[in-house]
């Protein structure tokens, strides 16, 4: 039965039902006497209410559909609307879980492209760090030892100071550099990236340690880099946000050619704060490989980043990102 007819009958009956009343028991005096009236407006109040009552039951799908709706985040997919109800509830149920599939796919196609030219831009960048500034500033080095050796003794220890700026800066070039494009994943890996990642997150107020699980099944670059980047924000965040004494990296298989990453903390939680930048990031580079992204509160405090990917192949935007 469509929408309108269960209005209709709703309402119906309950007009019917007055009617039938007022032809028998019920009856009006002119003028109304008081007992009347006293019927009359209890009858009234009393079709109010069923008509609510009815008109409510006939449209909790619609409720229902229309929270699913306001809820919809296209940075959580798989999420689907079972409203059941009457034909056209059903239909608009289906029209949006179909638009929502598109939303899906539309944001994840336009992603893989926004981030694979932010790979690319970062790679000229990172490049030219290394080769024009790194090379600039190693020049810089060079002339002021060059000068430093030449130098009275009263210039020569300014000159020495402005050769540990400026080897401090050439450091810093360097690392910013390494950050914006991740060489060692090129060059030694995923398993030594994440030790090396977890390493230079150590410090005297935050220990980091990588868990390698061997037996990992092969994963293309492009699931290496979001691997990588995931594991650098989610240390990022601790570093920054938690408070935290002790972080964990933990990469392991899972049965069906799956593969874990979580990345754990013993700092104050993640609590009610809204999402960042940085956690929208995450989200949307796990979208790119089709991988599962759970951020919340860990067994015992803290938090923690639980990422899970298939092992075996990547389809044609990753590999597009990861060139």
């Amino acid at each position: 039965m469509s929408l309108y007819w269960r209005i209709f009958l709703l309402n119906a009956v309950v007009l019917v039902a007055a009617a039938l009343l007022l032809l028998g028991p019920v009856t009006v005096s002119t003028p109304v006497l008081f007992g009347e009236a006293v019927v009359l407006i209890a009858g009234l109040v009393v079709m109010l209410i069923a008509n609510a009552v009815l008109l409510r039951i006939g449209l909790a799908p619609l409720a229902r559909l229309t929270g699913a709706m306001a809820t919809a985040d296209l940075l959580k997919p798989g999420d689907r609307t079972t409203v059941t109800g009457s034909t056209e509830v059903v239909k608009l149920t289906q029209a949006f879980n179909a638009m929502l599939a598109r939303l899906e796919a539309e944001r994840a196609t336009s992603s893989g492209r926004a981030l694979s030219a932010q790979e690319a831009e970062r790679q000229r960048i990172a490049q030219e760090l290394h080769d024009e500034v790194g090379q600039t500033l190693t020049a810089v080095l060079l002339q002021l030892k060059r000068a430093a050796d030449h130098a009275p003794q009263d210039v020569r220890a300014d000159l020495q100071q402005a050769q540990e700026t400026t080897r401090a800066g050439l450091d810093e070039i360097r690392r910013i550099a390494r950050r914006l494009r991740p060489g060692v994943l090129e060059e030694l890996g995923l398993h030594s990236a994440l030790r090396a990642l977890t390493t230079e997150f150590t410090s005297s107020r935050l220990r980091a340690t990588a868990y390698i699980t061997p037996g990992l099944p092969s994963l293309d670059p492009a699931t290496e880099l979001v691997l990588y980047w995931i594991t650098q924000e989610g240390l990022t965040n601790t570093a920054r946000h938690a408070r935290a004494t002790r972080v964990e990296v933990h990469l392991r298989p899972l049965p069906e050619t799956k593969v874990e990453l979580l990345v754990r903390d013993n700092g104050q939680g993640i609590g009610a704060a809204p999402e960042g930048a940085g956690i929208s990031g995450m989200r949307e580079r796990a979208l790119l490989i089709g991988a599962h992204l759970d951020i919340g509160q860990g067994h015992h405090g803290g938090t923690e980043v639980r990422l899970h990917v298939t092992g075996s192949t990547a389809d044609d935007r990753p590999q597009e990102m990861a060139r």
